[in-house]
């Protein structure tokens, strides 16, 4: 048992009845570290099997070595040898582990396809490499394959001072859909076409989905096949290092929406029984299938599953500079029953038999591993549960994570919308929801991603106007339904954006209202590439109104960066039910939202932070952000003091609206 209380129960008094539970945590996760690397190894060091596993170069030619415990033998097939199974055999060394080394510099070459070929219980089974970092679908023998490529090879990069920025304003994007071109986008298309749109927004980060392989495009990029392979869908690995590359070179980090939570059940092109079991990497029976997403569940208490998944996270750092992680899946890895049916409504549930304390500890040696390699990356959970301490430091009792997702503040804003009128919405609920977090815990705001933005669902724009976003978003068209959806996508935005974490995350093309769902290419849509794009066309069009909405995110996040305004907690809080008002600051920026469909108020107090003279910095109701010009930006407020001691000053808030004011210096 820890000796010392652990800080996460001073910064959370109410887990003392759970101590022991967190004590254990950290017990698991001191014996599982020490059975790794031993009483002073570090994990940085142990994470390197991509450096040893796969496909190398050597002076004389190529060695390749594969873990399979159960196959009785292994041997190498392709291009090379005609697709003769066994003219290449494998030697078996200890642990499980066969090796092959191919003499001769030309006897293999980048660009040729290979296949392993794994004998278990006399079958033969065709498998694709563990740590292929290329695969593809060869079109002659319609098999998937490793394409041999030197991933080590030297990249000119030109980021060694790149330092992520503090806060970071996620711009979460999918590089195949990223074009309006009904095809899949590449790499170079989206470093020439879609990077220079993020940095003009003002965004920092890019989080990018479906770079891992996986065999069915539809799944988002969440039923990975292939772990240390860049989707070939996309390009190569060397315009993916380019991609990353220019980025740096805007300002721009990086973040991989890595999936370690599960993997496809497809054996020809994943994990799944390569060594022709079902426990290689994964649990064995009903416990290693999640039968919610029809995936496999890997086995995070096997040695060689978490030095495969820790050298994974350490691959794509080293080999492509991402600057951190958005975890996937998080809930479904804590729990048992994956988290599915679960309110989470006390502390109970988070320390019980249901808790995978396994995967716990994974996930701390995950966050100590990723902070080791980089001290600057940054790691986001996707985690509904609350789970506590999942971003506190592993020596207070956390887990490591430096933010988690606000995933409820999306759920609320759909019940409000789709169950409440305009007149019924609860300005104290979405106050409280908004807030509302972990003490000391970080955590990334967000309206919609793109979950909320998938066939069968709908974004917060399409909601709002429906049908009419096909024939009322054209400028000076008087369309009282795409106003007041206008009005609404902004202050829905800038009250998450400055009220639901310490980041900001926005999907691709949801700045701008972009309409209708996501759906990819399908038998049931006839394959179509049409609502698996980008329509920039639509922003880009000066006589529609998608561009009021970009030039308002802009200036919000603008807003943001200059002023600090994530780093700083709100205070000051004023609302009041019946005029639809919250109203808040941040040290010397306040915040006055009206969100009243009908009625606007003169001479509405304003309280502040301080004494002194404000200013408007940013309105919603600004013309060129599609608002009425209903607020006098000139105007310069002088505060007084109340009766019951507040500070503050009148001003005029039009319905609908937002205004921010800054003190002037």
């Amino acid at each position: 048992m820890a000796e010392n209380k652990l800080g996460i129960l001073e910064i959370d008094p109410y887990l003392a009845p759970f101590e022991g539970d967190l004590n254990l945590r950290m017990d698991n996760y001191a014996k599982k570290k020490e059975e790794l690397v031993g009483k002073r190894g570090k994990l940085s060091t142990f994470a390197n099997g991509h450096k040893y596993f796969g496909f190398h170069k050597t002076r004389s030619g190529w060695v390749y070595r594969e873990w399979a415990p159960a196959a009785e033998a292994m041997y190498l097939t392709g291009d090379f040898n005609n697709w003769d199974t066994r003219s290449c055999p494998m030697e078996r060394l200890e642990n499980g582990v066969f090796e092959v080394q191919i003499e001769g510099k030309k006897t293999l070459q980048e660009g040729q396809k290979v296949q392993a070929i794994v004998i278990h219980r006399g079958q033969e089974l065709r498998r694709i490499p563990t740590y292929a970092t290329r695969v593809v679908q060869d079109k002659e023998t319609v098999l998937w394959c490793a394409e041999l490529e030197d991933t080590f090879k030297k990249f000119n990069w030109t980021d060694k001072d790149f330092v992520p920025e503090k806060t970071p304003l996620i711009y979460e994007c999918h590089i195949g859909m990223a074009q309006e071109k009904g095809a899949i986008g590449s790499y170079r298309e989206f470093q020439n076409l879609v990077l220079p749109r993020i940095k003009a927004l003002g965004y920092n980060t890019i989080q990018i989905m479906a770079i891992m392989e996986h065999p069915y495009y539809g799944s988002f990029g969440y039923q990975v096949s292939n772990f240390f392979a860049a989707s070939s869908r996309y390009g190569t690995s060397e315009e993916l290092k380019e991609l990353i590359n220019t980025a740096h070179e805007m300002g721009i980090a990086v973040l991989l929406d890595v999936v370690h939570s599960h993997a496809v059940k497809n054996t020809n092109e994943g994990l799944n029984e390569f060594d022709g079991t079902t426990y290689q990497f994964f649990h064995a029976g009903h416990k290693g299938n999640h039968n919610a997403w029809d995936t496999k569940l890997f086995n995070y208490g096997k040695n060689e599953v978490i030095h495969f998944l820790l050298s994974n996270l350490k691959y794509w750092m080293e080999v492509f500079h991402f600057d951190g992680f958005r975890f996937d899946g998080v809930t479904s890895m804590l729990y048992h029953d994956h988290g599915l049916g679960s309110a989470f409504c006390n502390y109970d549930m988070y320390f019980s038999m249901n808790t995978d304390t396994e995967a716990v500890t994974y996930l701390q040696l995950a966050n100590e591993l990723i902070h080791q390699v980089n001290p600057n990356a940054v790691t986001v959970a996707e985690d509904m549960s609350g789970m506590p301490g999942m971003c506190l430091p592993i020596a207070d009792g956390g887990i490591g994570f430096d933010y988690r997702l606000s995933m409820g503040v999306p759920d609320l804003w759909i019940k409000t919308i789709k169950e409440y009128s305009d007149e019924n919405w609860d300005m104290n609920k979405l106050w409280y929801e908004l807030v509302g977090r972990r003490p000391q815990e970080k955590n990334i705001g967000y309206c919609e991603s793109h979950d909320q933005a998938l066939v069968g669902d709908k974004t917060i724009m399409f909601r709002l106007c429906d049908a009419e976003m096909y024939y009322g978003m054209r400028k000076f068209g008087g369309n009282m339904v795409v106003d007041r959806g206008i009005a609404l996508h902004k202050m829905i935005r800038l009250l998450t954006a400055t009220l639901a974490g310490e980041g900001y995350l926005n999907f691709m093309g949801n700045e701008f209202g972009h309409p209708e769902w996501i759906d990819f290419p399908r038998e049931g849509n006839g394959w179509s590439y049409h609502y698996c794009r980008r329509q920039w066309s639509l922003v880009d069009n000066p006589e529609l109104r998608f561009s009021e909405l970009n030039d308002f995110d802009k200036a919000m996040i603008a807003l943001i960066k200059e002023n600090d305004l994530l780093s700083r907690q709100p205070v000051n809080r004023w609302m009041h039910q019946d005029d639809k008002i919250i109203m808040y600051t941040k040290d010397d920026v306040a915040f006055a939202f009206n969100f009243h469909p009908t009625k606007s108020f003169e001479n509405y107090f304003v309280p502040v932070s301080d004494d002194g003279t404000y200013e408007v910095v940013l309105t919603s109701d600004d013309g060129v952000y599609g608002g009425f010009n209903r607020v006098d930006t000139s105007v310069r407020y002088e505060t007084y003091r109340t009766p019951d001691n507040w500070v503050g000053f009148n001003c005029y808030l039009p319905n609908r609206s937002v205004i921010v004011f800054r003190k002037v210096k």
